[in-house]
């Protein structure tokens, strides 16, 4: 088989397992698999760049920042929906089209179809001959942004079509972010030092519109095509059967979408919907009701910004009005201090709400909180309520403006706000707060989960002045807890074995636990995998450390400055006088380059880079950037610089792209 035909043939392979395991969540082969039919194809793109297609599975990631977006008409206009909040209101809406329709009177209902109407961002994708040739916000419903790099790193959407087709097709549908993905994504904004976002639709729009691509393709973003902007160009019957068609060529349309005979089903559908919302991946606002039949719906037209076949029948608004009272400052396990609005009690979405979190000082100068404010507060789903916005017009004359504090609310050392960062900080290691969160912690199911010391038993314990900090946690006795209120003989016996059982953590779950800032689980699962121990870790400078893969310049520092520092030495001494030893990894015995710390330079010309890295984990070698003491083998290629010369310098053992692929048998 030639080069250009197993490119093909790669092509093929990649589209479909991405459709199977994006779209059809069925995959049929392993990660791994696919991984390497990918580098394939990349190796192969790489020696004939006129090759490169636009549906290549390689164009996903684009590299390329734009200038900023052009903006692009859209051929039929994307109009928005009128609004429906009670049953009462979609028969209203039945009872219109039937009267505009002139139906018989005996005939009081229209068949639908019934959609969730997810919480994102509306586009449309522009196929031409089969090939995704534009993609676009909706805009103002006439001209939208031009965004078809940032869409095309989005899995769920085809860069080709299933099936062929001439000529062109538009689809529309919504981008969204589901809900582990936007607790995902915030974890990875607040671990690198970044501001959280409000809710996933704020979160969908805000990567969408990311000039660099290659931001976008970093974000969880999913897709669902629920509209063909002209479903009669394909002599379609109405929407049940554009779903179909849309499915057929390879856009994921929602499982959840289902024809409705009468009204009396389409309320039952709403029902059933309100009853599942909780338990979606995804955030919904309310359900999408259309005429199914593609003939009436050309009858009824539209108006002016809105079609009269179809609505959107919302939940119950997750929103109210309400005072701010005040403003309490929290100061977190890394010295953050977060404001938090303390509210006249509001019943918002079933829950009474008497907090709401204002995330940073930007947000309350953005929002220009003054303290007895009447406010518009918003809870959706499990989402910490926030307030939307102030209603100025009720605002009291004098009303002074909230402010931040300049000192830390619990240890009054000087507060501080590093260069790029959102968030005030208390520099103070011994402070009390600090402590109290990097406790709770450590014992919570994000550190060594340790059972029966929740957020109030570490209050209560440091009240008692039983603990300070968290070696003094393997010091505690039975009967010092048994004498505490709520506590008895069994509770305290409990709890000390828990602390007991939790004196072996692994590395991974011990760097975790003891909350070194911008280090989440992920880093420390990475850290655990490339160190021996924790000596090694502690002994580590900030090069090496980000020279491992997934360790940023940020991680790097913090990790470096913890062990440097006197409080973190003297952490570590305190917990082995407790006890506590840290379990090291279990060692790699098997693999051709077991014990082995290997770096790649220059241009290799059978792998590439990322591939052979791959090999090397694979093989049970570990992967450097630079070249240091642990390093052991440097693979050398083409036009090699300085690292070169450093691995002749330092005595390393120097091989050949060639004798690399020996070593491990290939």
């Amino acid at each position: 088989m030639s080069s250009s035909e197993r490119l093909a043939e790669l092509h093929s392979l990649l589209h479909e397992h991405a459709y199977r395991y994006y779209v059809l969540d069925a995959p049929t082969i392993a990660d791994g698999e696919y991984d390497r039919l990918f580098q394939e194809l990349l190796a192969i793109e790489r020696e004939h760049p006129e090759w490169v297609t636009p549906d290549s599975p390689s164009q996903r990631v684009g590299g390329a920042v734009l200038p900023a977006f052009k903006q692009v008409a859209h051929r039929l206009p994307m109009l928005s929906l009128d609004n429906a909040f009670n049953e009462g209101e979609i028969f209203d809406f039945i009872s219109r089209a039937t009267k505009f329709l002139q139906y018989d009177e005996k005939i009081a209902d229209i068949a639908c179809v019934v959609e969730p109407k997810l919480d994102g961002l509306a586009v449309e994708l522009v196929y031409i001959d089969g090939l995704l040739a534009e993609g676009a916000t909706r805009g103002d419903g006439l001209v939208g942004e031009e965004i078809t790099a940032q869409l095309k790193t989005i899995h769920d959407i085809p860069l080709r079509l299933r099936q062929p087709l001439a000529g062109r097709l538009e689809a529309r549908g919504e981008v969204f972010i589901g809900k582990e993905g936007f607790k995902r994504l915030n974890r990875q904004q607040e671990e690198a030092g970044k501001e959280a976002f409000a809710n996933p639709r704020n979160a969908a729009a805000g990567s969408l519109r990311q000039l660099d691509a290659s931001v976008t393709a970093s974000r969880p973003l999913r897709f669902f095509a629920y509209a063909l902007a002209d479903p009669g160009q394909f002599d379609l019957s109405g929407q049940t059967a554009a779903l179909a068609f849309l499915k057929q060529y390879g856009l994921p349309v929602n499982p959840l979408s289902r024809p409705c005979r009468d009204t009396a089903e389409v309320v039952a559908a709403f029902d059933d919907l309100a009853a599942r919302r909780d338990d979606l991946p995804y955030e919904i606002d309310g359900m999408v009701v259309k005429v199914d039949d593609l003939a009436l719906q050309r009858r009824l037209g539209d108006k002016s910004r809105s079609p009269r076949w179809a609505v959107a029948w919302k939940f119950p608004a997750s929103q109210a009005t309400t005072i701010l009272t005040g403003v309490e400052f929290q100061v977190g396990r890394t010295g953050a201090v977060t404001p938090v609005a303390v509210l006249e009690t509001v019943a918002l979405g079933g829950v009474a709400v008497s907090r709401a979190s204002l995330h940073n000082e930007d947000e309350i100068r953005r929002k220009d909180l003054h303290l007895g404010d009447t406010v518009l507060v918003q809870r959706a789903g499990d989402v910490i309520p926030e307030i939307v916005k102030v209603i100025t017009e009720k605002r009291r004359k004098n009303a002074e403006p909230v402010r931040m504090p300049t000192v830390c609310p619990s240890c009054q050392a000087k507060l501080a706000r590093e260069q790029g960062e959102a968030a005030l900080r208390c520099g103070n290691p011994l402070c009390p707060a600090q402590r109290r969160r990097q406790l709770a912690h450590f014992t919570s199911k994000a550190g060594l989960d340790i059972e029966g010391l929740g957020e109030k038993s570490i209050d209560q314990l440091m009240t008692a002045g039983l603990v300070a900090g968290i070696a003094d946690l393997y010091r505690l006795k039975p009967e010092q807890l048994a004498v505490l209120d709520g506590w008895g003989e069994k509770s305290a016996a409990n709890v000390t074995t828990a602390i007991e059982a939790a004196k072996q953590p692994s590395l991974g779950r011990f760097i975790a636990a003891i909350g070194i800032r911008h280090v989440g689980e992920v880093t420390a699962l990475a850290l655990e995998s490339h160190f021996a121990g924790l000596d090694e870790l502690a002994a580590a400078g900030k090069d090496e450390l980000m020279a491992i893969d997934g360790i940023g310049a940020e991680a790097a520092a913090s990790i470096s400055d913890f062990f440097a520092r006197g409080d973190g030495r003297t952490l570590l001494a305190e917990l082995r006088a407790a006890g506590l030893v840290v379990r090291l990894p279990p060692v790699k015995t098997a693999g051709a380059l077991s014990g082995m710390t290997v770096v790649f330079t220059g241009s290799l010309s059978r792998l590439g880079r990322d591939e052979a890295k791959k090999l090397v984990k694979e093989h049970g070698g570990q992967i450097a950037s630079d070249v240091t003491q642990k390093v052991t083998h440097v693979v050398v290629g083409d036009k090699a610089g300085g690292k070169l010369n450093k691995a002749r310098e330092l005595g390393k053992k120097i091989v050949s792209e060639e004798e690399f692929l020996q070593l491990i048998g290939r």
